[in-house]
């Protein structure tokens, strides 16, 4: 069965996502990770399943076919295609993840636009030792202070060993530019290396914060572009660009 799917970034954060009216197709793992594969299917650091509703319904399967609780950039890409299927000119959509009901806002023009998603409370737990913080987004971050002198093979050494010490989680290596700017770089759990990270973004700054290392407004520079995160006491506000890239029609399935 071939799937109409559309291709939307935020940041280079790159997603395939396809808008149904009710379960016209039950993805699974396997085929998740095959359409996201970059040399053999189209693609993506992950799929997003939009069921149309009252609330539209999210599903978000990592690159490599995992299920993920949330994503920042994706549920802009989400909305932006929900309302390019439905020629709807709404500027706010309801949207129920497994983290929870997330709100976002679009301004578009065209088919580029900025999004903002209210994400809910940045949980802090307990720090592992040697790093900046550990937090939850409705997904798990843990974030280290980045050094100059790291290689990528010693980052993904690192990453994978706090990863696999909390069940599972983004690892974000950041730079603190000043109080109002950091810079991160995010290895994701079941997507590796990504050009920008929603999550991880707002958990990076909550993280900054309660370190005193950053305050409650903080661009944070992704390797795709620039992310805004806006602090109001443990809740975070995510704003940022979407773009869509293309149709694709897959015949994989």
């Amino acid at each position: 069965m071939a799937r109409h799917l559309q291709k939307w970034h935020g940041a280079g954060n790159d997603f395939l996502v396809d808008v149904q009216n009710g379960l016209e197709f039950q993805w699974t793992s396997e085929l998740a990770a095959a359409v996201c594969n970059r040399t053999h299917g189209v693609g993506a650091d992950g799929l997003l399943v939009a069921t149309l509703g009252d609330t539209v319904q999210m599903v978000l399967f990592n690159a490599d076919g995992s299920l993920a609780e949330m994503s920042g950039n994706g549920i802009r890409c989400l909305a932006a295609a929900v309302r390019r299927v439905t020629k709807e000119a709404w500027s706010s959509l309801r949207v129920a993840t497994t983290a929870g009901e997330r709100i976002v806002t679009l301004e578009m023009n065209g088919d580029d636009g900025i999004g903002s998603v209210a994400m809910g409370e940045v949980r802090l737990l307990e720090a592992l030792p040697n790093t900046l913080g550990v937090a939850n987004v409705g997904n798990p971050h843990v974030v280290v202070l980045d050094q100059p002198d790291l290689s990528m093979t010693d980052r993904e050494n690192i990453a994978t060993k706090l990863s696999d010490a909390v069940g599972g989680a983004n690892v974000e290596f950041v730079t603190v530019l000043n109080e109002k700017e950091l810079s991160i770089r995010v290895l994701e759990r079941g997507a590796g290396w990504t050009q920008a990270c929603g999550t991880g973004s707002c958990a990076t700054a909550a993280v900054a914060r309660a370190a005193g290392l950053s305050g409650d407004e903080v661009m944070v520079q992704n390797p795709g572009g620039p992310l805004h995160v806006s602090l109001n006491g443990a809740t975070a506000t995510l704003t940022g660009p979407v773009q869509f890239v293309a149709d694709v029609e897959w015949r994989g399935a």
